[in-house]
């Protein structure tokens, strides 16, 4: 199944892409939020699809395509997954996964324009897996254990500001949870819809070049044992969001620096994921 949301920000309806159609689930469910992940609903719109998809309404055209779930109780992040990209930043391979956390409010539609934050001069671009977990977490056995708990897996797009998140003192997170700097989707894709994870090929492009270009199976730590890793220091929710790392080619890693600036167009794409598309703006703030 592949999970959309769709609608005006912050009054989207649930919905499902089936044979390249968006349908409306908005009269069986609520929300693809935490209650619907840790009730069984994936169960149950698996029940429906079956039962009467061809019958569900379709979504206008023109309708805005939303974050694919509504936003979650965390945003964690995997920091420096790829060992390739560790070595770009000038960082080293570490030897245990590196959390982060995005404010959850940042998250953002796949199309949607992303603002420039205000007095940024070094706004970069990240593209990533993300997956959403289904069933809540704490203290599990083993990375197998930890697979149950996966929904499915999406693009994010893990837009970043280096100078806050390097240079202002602190975390990483100033420079990780401005607005909007979490676009998701288009869709979720359940694990039945995904061939091997650990294979998927990842790029991203700025004004048509190419600037990153990569796998997931480059990436140091899995996402059944991140799971796994992170329910050992903390509880995880059904709904919430987990990125796993970028691949090389960010601009923090080119010489020089290179970064985005308004008017900037960047495309972004997860292999069997789909693909993402923003226009970065002058903040109006």
């Amino acid at each position: 199944m592949k999970l959309i949301r769709f609608g005006p920000k912050e009054q989207e309806k649930p919905g499902v892409l089936l044979n390249g159609r968006r349908l409306d689930c908005s009269a069986f469910f609520n929300d693809w939020d935490r209650s619907f992940f840790s009730n069984g609903g994936l169960e149950a719109l698996r029940q429906l699809l079956d039962r009467e998809g061809d019958s569900l309404p379709e979504a206008p055209e023109s309708e805005r395509w939303g974050p694919p779930v509504a936003r979650p109780g965390a945003i964690l992040c995997i920091g420096l997954n790829f060992s390739d990209h560790a070595k770009e930043s000038g960082m080293a391979i570490p030897d245990e996964p590196v959390l982060f956390m995005k404010a959850p409010n940042t998250l953002s539609g796949p199309y949607d324009p992303v603002a420039i934050p205000r007095k940024s001069t070094k706004t970069d671009w990240e593209v990533e897996l993300a997956l959403v977990l289904d069933r809540d977490c704490l203290y599990l056995d083993s990375p197998a254990e930890a697979a149950s708990r996966i929904a499915g897996y999406c693009i994010m797009h893990d837009i970043s500001e280096r100078e806050f998140q390097l240079e202002r003192g602190g975390q990483w997170d100033k420079g990780k949870s401005c607005p909007g700097f979490s676009p998701l989707g288009p869709y979720l894709a359940t694990k039945d819809e995904i061939g091997d994870v650990h294979n998927l090929k990842m790029e991203l492009s700025v004004n048509g070049r190419l600037m990153q270009q990569g796998s997931t199976q480059t990436m140091i730590f899995k996402p059944d044992y991140i799971v796994y890793y992170l329910s050992q220091f903390m509880k995880l929710e059904a709904g919430d969001i987990i990125t796993t790392g970028t691949p090389p080619g960010v601009g923090l890693g080119m010489k020089p620096p290179l970064y985005l600036k308004a008017g900037d167009i960047v495309e972004l794409s997860v292999q069997q994921l789909g693909q993402q598309r923003q226009e970065f703006i002058k903040s109006e703030a």
